[in-house]
């Protein structure tokens, strides 16, 4: 991947709703190579789909709780399981595995912290093999990207 690639990367990760056309003025490319760099980008699993970028708390998510878990053992079955659990809980939307203290870092969204209880109460405390859970709350947001550094 070269330049020119991590430029058209960059281009469609502040709108992915680009024509070729403009794409292709963005990154100084006539639009048939840039196509079919597009292109290639995609059958390569580089970039792996589109997507809108949807507002929290107009959707009615506005709360951000970011959940530690430890588990009480790294056995394949127990780390199995939860990472599973992890992937088929919708309040998720995102899992770290960390370093440090704890096992993972989680992203959870809801719609306010009685959700956030039912939450924990409902999955959480149903996955067997979590040792603590830790959670803080975002009060706010300082950044947030969906754009990489574009790199020499």
């Amino acid at each position: 991947m070269d330049r020119k690639d991590r430029q058209i990367i960059a281009a469609l990760q502040r709108n992915g709703r680009l024509t070729n056309q403009d794409l292709a003025e963005q990154v100084n490319l006539s639009p048939s190579p840039c196509l079919r760099r597009t292109r290639a980008l995609e059958e390569r699993g580089v970039i792996k789909g589109y997507t809108a970028i949807v507002d929290e708390k107009a959707y009615g998510l506005p709360v951000t709780a970011l959940v530690r878990i430890s588990l009480e053992r790294h056995t394949g079955a127990v780390v199995d399981l939860f990472e599973k659990k992890v992937r088929e809980t919708a309040q998720i939307l995102d899992c770290y595995v960390i370093t440090g203290s704890e096992d993972y870092l989680l992203r959870v969204l809801v719609e306010d912290l009685a959700g956030y209880e039912a939450f924990v109460r409902t999955k959480l405390h149903n996955i067997p093999g979590i040792a603590s859970i830790d959670s803080s709350f975002a009060y706010g947001i300082l950044k947030q990207s969906t754009v990489f550094p574009i790199l020499d």
